[in-house]
């Protein structure tokens, strides 16, 4: 066993787990719950009364986080110290969006001020950019925008862009494209004009093998429809560490924006990554986004554990995934801009806390990160909410909106509103054999099958889920949000006592696709590997069954 498992804490947790009464009991007895169960800050409200949980419950968690050191961890991240212990980085992405007047020290040096000056640069660029002053190889004003990314690099753009879709210029438009798989930048390239387009490039090492493929193909279409490579600098920038392949590649010097070994790609929206969106929604807008994340991160930092919430919401998952054996969570969104929320936290939390080694290398005798999933309200109740609501397996579900619509339509707000509370209602109290059976009560059908129907309609209650709302989705409110479930994956992160920021998986699935490229270019048929590596490759090779 694990320090970890073997604590006193743990083991009071384990047995306390078995005797929590089931919710319709918790509601039923205490009238004053939501009150006590729920925490506003930063322009949202988490209502996470609809969870397995009593106070005493909640006193186990707080105690656990506690002992593992949960409030010294947070200061360590927000001082600057190697936490990410395996690459020997500090993690700072919250300095991203600090104020100009903090002080912040990484490697010896504050790194505010260059975090301010790329803001800065960003400014003047999206405005060059916004008001046509930018123009391409024949003079015109750009109208699309190509952001080609991959991992973070990609998914935060995208996702935060479709988010604040209220927010965007008319006149300009944003492609996205990560996949390596050619149809992926075929079809962009379709709707695109070379004389009209700018692409983003965002690498560190200006080397990731998609996104310099998919780079390369955008720049070979560019040169094939006219354009020079004395021109590429005019519809080419690049976010990036390695300025002198970005050079070499043809991209002005002045339009090459920095990225920082304490930034991680999944947390690296906030950098110049972001210049997409800023473009989209305008600086003003970019760094309301900032200052709400900023926010967060304040409250994260200094709000006691018991009114924290990161903490809280990390702990409560922690909870499931290790006490009830809860293998996955959902994420529910009830607003369609916030549709690619949760594969955007799927990548967060998965890729950060799917480890099975703590920091000091011993194998972990409890579960990890969870298998985050969803979508949004209200297409996913006539999908798999039949799964949470009489399925065997406990998932615990976030539900997310805002109470204000950007589009007020009619009544299409206040039916999505009545789903989303109906939904978290209905996984809390369930229905019983014989509520059931009453509602069959006046049915024509007969007794028995009176009783085998109302066997079916039963549900067991009891599913946890948290409700987290906000007035409007705003630039601030978004970025609080993601800054939220940022600090909750580090929670989570901290008390299994494993390196969130590292990401080794993905890696060796590098390393060994760029082996299988190799073999596949080869000018003889592969026999060194596994049976099945060789017989896929030879059939690729092959070109058929």
């Amino acid at each position: 066993m694990t320090l970890l498992t073997q604590s006193s804490t743990w083991q009071a947790l384990s047995a306390h787990s078995k005797n929590v009464p089931h919710m319709r009991e918790l509601f039923a007895t205490d009238a004053a719950r939501f009150n006590k169960m729920s925490l506003s800050a930063c322009g949202l409200l988490l209502d996470y009364s609809k969870n397995r949980a009593t106070a005493e419950t909640l006193d186990l968690l707080f105690t656990l986080a506690s002992n593992s050191q949960l409030e010294a961890k947070i200061k360590a991240m927000f001082a600057g110290e190697i936490i990410n212990t395996t690459e020997k980085r500090a993690v700072l992405h919250t300095a991203l969006r600090s104020t100009a007047e903090q002080s912040i020290i990484a490697e010896g040096q504050d790194i505010v001020p260059e975090v301010q000056q790329t803001l800065n640069k960003m400014q003047g660029f999206v405005s060059s950019v916004t008001s046509g002053q930018w123009k391409g190889y024949t003079g015109k004003a750009i109208t699309d925008i190509v952001s080609i990314g991959i991992g973070g690099s990609f998914l935060g753009p995208k996702i935060v862009s479709q988010a604040l879709r209220p927010y965007w210029n008319p006149e300009l438009k944003c492609h996205f494209v990560a996949n390596v798989d050619g149809t992926s930048i075929s079809e962009k390239l379709k709707l695109l004009d070379p004389e009209t387009t700018l692409f983003i490039m965002s690498s560190k090492s200006f080397g990731t093998q998609e996104t310099l493929t998919n780079t390369l193909t955008a720049r070979e279409w560019f040169l094939a429809k006219g354009g020079l490579q004395s021109d590429v600098a005019k519809h080419f920038v690049a976010v990036t560490s390695n300025v002198a392949k970005a050079t070499d590649f043809g991209i002005d010097a002045d339009n090459i924006f920095p990225m920082w070994d304490w930034v991680g790609g999944r947390y690296s929206l906030w950098s110049a990554i972001g210049l997409p969106i800023a473009l989209l929604i305008g600086m003003d807008n970019f760094r309301a986004l900032l200052s709400g994340a900023h926010q967060m991160d304040e409250h994260f930092a200094n709000a006691p554990l018991t009114e924290n919430m990161p903490v809280i919401m990390g702990l409560l998952s922690l909870w499931y995934g290790n006490f009830f054996n809860a293998q996955s969570h959902v994420v529910l969104t009830y607003d369609h801009y916030l549709r690619g929320l949760p594969a955007y936290f799927q990548q967060l939390d998965m890729e950060s806390n799917g480890k099975s080694v703590t920091l000091n290398g011993t194998d972990v005798d409890y579960s990890t990160g969870p298998v985050i999933w969803g979508g949004e309200g209200t297409n996913g109740q006539h999908a798999y909410h039949q799964l949470l609501h009489q399925g065997t397996a406990l998932i615990p579900a976030d539900f997310i909106m805002p109470l204000q619509s950007h589009n007020p339509i009619g009544e299409h707000h206040d039916q999505l509103a009545s789903n989303c509370f109906g939904q978290t209602q209905a996984l809390m109290q369930g229905r019983t054999f014989d509520e059931a059976l009453a509602e069959l009560a006046n049915s024509a059908l007969p007794a028995a099958e009176k009783q085998l129907i109302a066997k079916h309609k039963v549900m067991p209650g009891n599913k946890p889920s948290n409700t987290l709302l906000m007035d409007k989705l705003t630039p601030s409110t978004l970025g609080a949000l993601i800054a939220l479930y940022e600090h909750r994956t580090f929670v989570q992160g901290a008390i299994w006592d494993i390196n969130s920021f590292d990401q080794w998986g993905v890696e060796l699935g590098k390393d060994l696709g760029n082996d299988v490229l190799t073999r596949i270019g080869a000018s003889q048929d592969c026999d060194a590997l596994d049976a099945s590596s060789n017989a896929l490759i030879n059939l690729y090779r092959h070109g058929k069954i």
